[in-house]
């Protein structure tokens, strides 16, 4: 991957004003609703369509047909570009520079301790009050291929995280109705990296119904058991005899409201689960179908886990598209990543990158019609 000098020229000018802001303030968000937001429309030649914005590379729409060819949009979010610069739940968002939570906001590397916001309780999530969900990404459109390139640099200290990180994020959609995710990262000092990409989804395109009667399967034998502030305990649960076994399809409402400790601190299903995935190659790690629309979604990746959010903390404070507000349980989230507190637990697989190497990952949603 060529790093561009010119962006890195710019983007380490606006990198000094973030600086200077959060010497004044640590971790204070600077004030981006003065930049323009542009969203761009891929669609396919079977009229799957994907919309995409530079701010956050916010997915902000997928519409996609029901077995009657009635086409929906199937990620929440909201009808103007402006309200994504208030506050929500990551909707449709690249999230890093490290995806999911870091056990009190700190870890170590090299001998050195490294301090973070503490912006989920006592812990660390998404990478901060600025993480990249809420900066604004350089788009480039691809040759002879429909979709988009992202490029950001996230500059030594942005966040609390070493070294000056140079990021791209390429959305290609297919006429197979698969949308391709690809991540690639370069740093000139040793780092942790985890990206993943948050969209919501509700398969039945009516966001005042749960997503309860969507049929999971994980390609997953195991997950990981968190503790009280939702951060793994280190230990990996088989998942046979429990609420978190969908190695065979099943309503995801099915267990959802079992007694069971791990439930009730995520009020549902917010777990990583270790995928089955032992030679790091692109796999199927997850099949959703929606029985009445006859919406199907396979997720493919080449990471360890994928979080499964149910949607539990979604309050109907927020105004959906088809007007109503999102309740909880109105979406569900499938995040493929490397495990949360990875930087913390030598025995998980290792997000560390450093100078010289290139960080890759790559996740594909194919959409089908059952």
């Amino acid at each position: 991957m060529k790093i561009d000098l010119k962006k890195i020229i710019f983007f380490s000018m606006a990198t000094i004003i973030f600086i200077l802001i959060r010497q004044q303030s640590h971790f204070t968000e600077p004030n981006y609703k003065n930049i323009e937001i542009i969203s761009y429309n891929l669609v396919n030649k079977h009229g799957y369509s994907v919309e995409i914005l530079n701010l956050g590379g916010i997915i902000s729409s997928i519409k996609t047909p029901d077995r009657s060819g009635v086409f929906k949009d199937i990620t929440l979010g909201f009808t103007s570009p402006k309200q994504y610069l208030d506050e929500h739940p990551y909707f449709g968002a690249i999230v890093g520079r490290f995806a999911n939570r870091i056990a009190n906001g700190k870890f170590e590397l090299e001998g050195k301790e490294y301090i973070l916001a503490q912006n989920n309780g006592p812990n660390h999530l998404h990478g901060g009050a600025l993480g990249f969900d809420n900066v604004y990404w350089e788009v480039d459109t691809l040759e002879n291929k429909n979709g988009i390139q992202l490029s950001y640099i996230s500059a030594d200290g942005e966040e609390g995280y070493p070294g000056n990180l140079s990021v791209t994020v390429t959305y290609i959609l297919t006429d197979d109705n698969t949308l391709k995710v690809k991540y690639e990262a370069q740093t000139d000092k040793t780092t942790v990296i985890n990206l993943t990409q948050h969209s919501y989804f509700n398969l039945s395109g009516d966001f005042s119904k749960q997503i309860l009667d969507h049929e999971l399967q994980l390609f997953a034998d195991s997950y990981l058991p968190v503790d009280n502030t939702q951060i793994p305990t280190g230990s990996i649960q088989l998942v046979a005899d429990s609420p978190f076994d969908f190695r065979a399809r099943k309503e995801i409402g099915k267990d959802i409201d079992i007694k069971n400790n791990q439930l009730e601190i995520g009020k549902g299903y917010d777990h990583c689960w270790v995928l089955n995935n032992t030679k790091k190659d692109l796999v199927k790690a997850a099949s959703v179908y929606h029985p009445q629309s006859g919406r199907m979604m396979d997720v493919y990746t080449d990471q360890p886990g994928i979080q499964l959010y149910t949607g539990n903390f979604l309050d109907d404070t927020l105004p959906s598209k088809t007007q109503g507000t999102y309740g909880p349980r109105s979406a569900f989230c499938l995040e493929t990543q490397h495990f949360p507190n990875s930087p913390n637990v030598s025995d998980f697989p290792t997000t560390i990158l450093k100078p010289g190497e290139i960080f890759t990952s790559e996740t594909h949603f194919k959409f089908s019609v059952n």
